[in-house]
């Protein structure tokens, strides 16, 4: 098996709650809309959407009950630091939950965290030390 991620499906309780937050409150672009799931356009990335919590949890086998921490982080690195509080700002307007503000972090760069609606968590994060890292903007 490769290191690649050709999908990143993400269960959601309400679809048209996670429509909204995505394309109204953070801008991303719907590519397809099938009804039980929506695919965003991904710029050349890996593409992202979602689908209802309870039929993934069904199409995967396993139950769709969770709480807590579930030890997936989706991240998000950017060129610059002010774009990290641009995004943040973006999100909380959108309705996210700022788990941890825009700082200085330990490593030596600049990021935040964030949980949309259904609590998947987000990382925002800049650093100036290297010239390949895994940019989404």
């Amino acid at each position: 098996m490769k290191a690649h991620v050709s999908s990143i499906l993400l269960g959601v309780r309400d679809l048209e709650r996670s429509k909204r937050f995505y394309t109204e409150g953070l801008g991303w672009k719907i590519k397809n809309d099938w009804g039980v799931s929506v695919f965003f356009e991904s710029d050349g990335a890996s593409p992202v959407g979602f689908y209802g919590r309870e039929g993934l949890a069904e199409q995967v086998g396993t139950s769709p009950e969770g709480s807590g921490f579930s030890g997936l982080v989706l991240t998000y690195v950017v060129r610059e630091q002010a774009r990290v509080d641009e995004i943040m700002a973006e999100a909380e307007k959108a309705g996210a939950t700022i788990l941890k503000p825009a700082g200085d972090l330990p490593w030596g760069g600049y990021g935040g965290s964030f949980a949309d609606p259904d609590g998947y968590i987000w990382s925002l994060g800049y650093s100036a030390q290297g010239t390949d890292q895994p940019y989404a903007e």
